[in-house]
């Protein structure tokens, strides 16, 4: 499935993972200027994707913990179309089964380790913004802030801690 956003200059866009049923307070602040945020599975509660939906659009993919009925109607990855971008959003990386090069996708966004990491490989730059609520290995709880202007793309990992 792949979804297309309103055409504009600049887009702001929230990216958060592993929320696991518990959403703090410091990512609604994060992420109220957003034009988009984007979860990256393992949400753990449906209220959860309607407290974001609050802020702003939201575009979510079910993770290996999300369980039920409400769970069953996300999609396992999600291609998200923004200017001349194209991302791509899934849970677990290592269960990407797209040909990267041929679609010319320029983010891949996911989840699942609980650990931030901005890595461009070849091309194609790919984003986990850690969890916020349950970081592993000594990570403080964290989400991304994405900003798309044109060919642009920046990256800010932000500390929930702070």
């Amino acid at each position: 499935m792949s979804k297309k956003i309103q055409p504009k200059d600049s887009y702001l866009i929230g990216v958060i993972s592993d929320t696991h049923g518990r959403l703090p307070p410091s990512v609604l602040k994060v992420f109220e200027r957003t034009d988009l945020i984007i979860h990256a599975g393992d949400i753990g509660d449906p209220e959860i994707l309607n407290s974001l939906g609050k802020i702003a659009p939201t575009i979510a993919v079910r993770g290996n913990m999300d369980r039920g009925k409400w769970a069953r109607r996300l999609p396992q990855n999600e291609t998200v179309k923004i200017c001349r971008r194209q991302l791509h959003v899934l849970h677990d990386v290592y269960n990407l089964d797209i040909n990267l090069d041929s679609n010319n996708y320029h983010v891949v966004i996911y989840g699942h380790t609980h650990q931030p990491q901005v890595e461009k490989q070849q091309r194609v730059l790919y984003v986990n913004p850690g969890s916020a609520v349950h970081p592993r290995f000594g990570y403080p709880p964290s989400v991304v802030l994405l900003q798309i202007e044109g060919d642009s793309i920046k990256v800010r990992l932000i500390d929930l801690t702070r």
